[in-house]
């Protein structure tokens, strides 16, 4: 079976039944953008899944990316993430279309709102945040979004959208590695039926220099980024001093979002900086694992 087949065999089911690829690619405005490591990820790795945000700047050069790869849209799993600044219920709707504009698609398999903060003045956060919520609501409802979720989201923003609006969020994705642990936040959404999706597990890359994380590295012959990364899958959540009810975990599943140099991959993709290949600072890559609590607790 190749790499690519066993890549996509890999899923995690939402609430609404529709199924996320367990591994992406993601984009970030920070630096601005690699259009040939997302071609030769989606056209030569096989990867199905893209994870991008209005406030990164690139979509156009994303939808770009796309196109050249000759995936087929019906075969790609496409998340992307609307800042604050446009929140409300024009404003939501308004964003959500012109990013499939940019991109030219049709739809979006994920829709998030990016943190819980909103760039309103005179209103109440909890009052946008609904009406905002409710502008996805009827984007899922009519099929522009596939999906609907939130971005750093803490327990009581999910509590107040739950008692404001009728669609409780497919996703939740929050920062998640060995030095920030919500367990309290993932066991919530497993309680409530939200997939909590993991990203930065190598802390921004703070943990690379680490002094426990490199010495476990070097005791393994491996790179601190892969270790961070096996802690991130073996990782046993929630802490298992707590109790935990087998049934409300029964078909929970955590991603784990994270930050990889993808160094040792076609060099052809990376671009030289003073002597040096360097990925370009554009470009961030992202994969995504999964664990099912049912089986960790069998």
């Amino acid at each position: 079976m190749s790499f690519s087949s066993v890549l996509n065999s890999f899923s995690v089911s939402l609430s609404n039944g529709l199924r996320i690829p367990m591994l992406g690619l993601g984009t970030s405005h920070r630096g601005g953008y690699c259009h040939e490591a997302v071609v030769y990820a989606l056209k030569d790795c096989g990867l199905r899944h893209i994870d991008t945000a209005e406030r990164y700047g690139c979509e156009e050069k994303l939808g770009e990316a796309i196109r050249e790869s000759g995936v087929p849209r019906s075969d790609l799993w496409l998340t992307n993430k609307l800042w604050p600044g446009n929140y409300g219920y024009k404003a939501a709707r308004k964003a959500c279309l012109d990013s499939c504009s940019r991109m030219e698609v049709e739809y979006f398999d994920l829709y998030l709102m990016h943190w819980p903060e909103p760039m309103t003045p005179g209103r109440s956060n909890r009052e946008v945040r609904a009406e905002t919520w409710r502008a996805l609501e009827e984007l899922h409802k009519e099929g522009v979004c596939r999906a609907i979720g939130v971005s750093n989201f803490l327990i009581r923003h999910l509590e107040q959208l739950k008692e404001d609006c009728s669609v409780v969020p497919h996703v939740n994705q929050v920062e998640y590695h060995p030095f920030q642990q919500p367990d309290s936040l993932i066991r919530y959404c497993a309680d409530q039926g939200i997939v909590f999706e993991g990203f930065s597990p190598l802390a921004k890359g703070q943990a690379l220099s680490h002094p426990t994380v490199r010495r476990i590295a070097e005791k393994h012959g491996r790179t601190p980024a892969q270790i961070c990364v096996r802690w991130s899958i073996q990782v046993v959540t929630p802490h298992p001093t707590v109790p935990v009810q087998h049934s409300s975990l029964h078909s929970v599943t955590l991603i784990l979002l994270f930050l990889s140099e993808w160094s040792g991959h076609n060099p052809q993709i990376y671009q030289k900086e003073q002597g040096t290949r360097k990925l370009s600072s554009t470009f961030e890559f992202f994969c995504f694992f999964l664990i099912n609590f049912r089986s960790i607790f069998q």
